[in-house]
């Protein structure tokens, strides 16, 4: 490795010269491949002034539209069929697998897609839907939230506990888990708060995939991995403030990191990598937990950017690492 020189301040500030960070070695070469193509790719566009509501939605479409291969691409690969409807006035998309056993057909799992909690809805909410069914071998309900600029906080929030609400009429809450990726980790956490504090039945478990759980960005990764993250490249500060619409981003509801844990939690399983900007989010969430007592597994991939690799081995051992989780709290209460 090559010698870099830095300088530390009398406040502990490092100022590095320019370097080079080459890929990890340690992982496999298709996830060093798919990490060198990501990091060609151009990171989010630059965002509008919060007030100008036409620029936000244009920018919104564009990017979804871009998505719209990939959600393709994953409902191709989905064994699940994949039905569309309104559940407490909500979108959902309700994802079945192929091969649904008896004991599958007892449980849920409520799914709050990813995409900055902004982007993302309609089709890759339904992929999600799919992707979530084939691999939990039970029903996925995949929340359509609605979102801004239009439907600012707590409009996810809501949507997501209406649909709670009416899952408890037909699931046993210890056959019901909540999951959630990127924005949806922060929906899927945040819900959790929320139903435990209305005094709601909580769901067996909570799965927080890479996960948007403070607002403020105040973690350590923020500094560290930005622009080292290949996916996200850097913090969400101008969204963040977009979906929260003057409110206080350390509330937990919008930064769930933040809640009193020792209220109670289903048990988590958190995942990062050691190049996600969010890292910090969840090495912070587990520690919080476990202060708590409160169950909670914490996993981290080795040179693994926000949201995975998108194809690599490393990501099927994610796939694995839910499902035996999963299976591990599915009945518990």
């Amino acid at each position: 490795m090559t010698e870099v020189t830095f300088a530390a301040d009398a406040e502990g500030n490092l100022h590095f010269e320019a370097r080079t960070i080459t890929p990890p070695r340690s992982i496999s070469p298709e996830a060093r491949q798919l990490l060198a193509a990501a990091y060609n790719r151009p990171g989010l566009a630059k965002c509008p002034p919060l007030d100008d509501k036409a620029a936000w939605r244009a920018m919104i479409a564009a990017s979804n539209k871009a998505f719209e291969p990939m959600a393709d691409m994953i409902l191709q690969m989905s064994p699940a069929h994949i039905e569309t409807t309104r559940i407490a006035d909500v979108v959902v998309h309700i994802g079945t697998p192929l091969q649904l056993s008896a004991v599958g057909a007892e449980r849920a799992l409520l799914v709050l897609h990813g995409g900055a909690l902004i982007f993302l809805e309609g089709k890759f909410a339904m992929a999600m839907a799919a992707a979530n069914a084939a691999q939990a071998g039970c029903k996925a309900y995949s929340v359509d939230y609605r979102m801004p600029p239009d439907f600012p906080y707590p409009a996810a929030l809501d949507d997501g506990l209406a649909v709670y609400r009416e899952l408890l009429r037909n699931y046993a809450p210890e056959n019901i888990m909540i999951s959630g990726g990127s924005a949806g980790g922060n929906l899927a956490a945040a819900l959790t708060l929320k139903i435990r504090d209305l005094g709601l039945p909580m769901p067996a478990g909570v799965i927080l995939l890479t996960p948007e759980i403070d607002l403020t960005e105040s973690g350590d990764s923020f500094q560290t991995n930005y622009e080292l993250d290949a996916v996200l490249k850097k913090g969400l500060p101008e969204v963040n403030a977009l979906y929260a619409d003057g409110h206080d981003l350390a509330d937990p509801y919008l930064s769930p990191l933040f809640g009193d844990f020792t209220k109670g939690f289903p048990p988590t399983f958190i995942q990062a990598g050691t190049r996600d900007v969010f890292l910090s989010n969840a090495v912070r969430m587990h520690r919080a937990l476990r202060n708590a007592d409160i169950p909670a597994e914490l996993h981290i991939w080795e040179g693994m950017p926000h949201g995975g690799f998108g194809g690599a081995p490393e990501d099927m051992e994610l796939v694995l690492e839910t499902a035996r989780f999963m299976e591990k709290y599915w009945g518990k209460r």
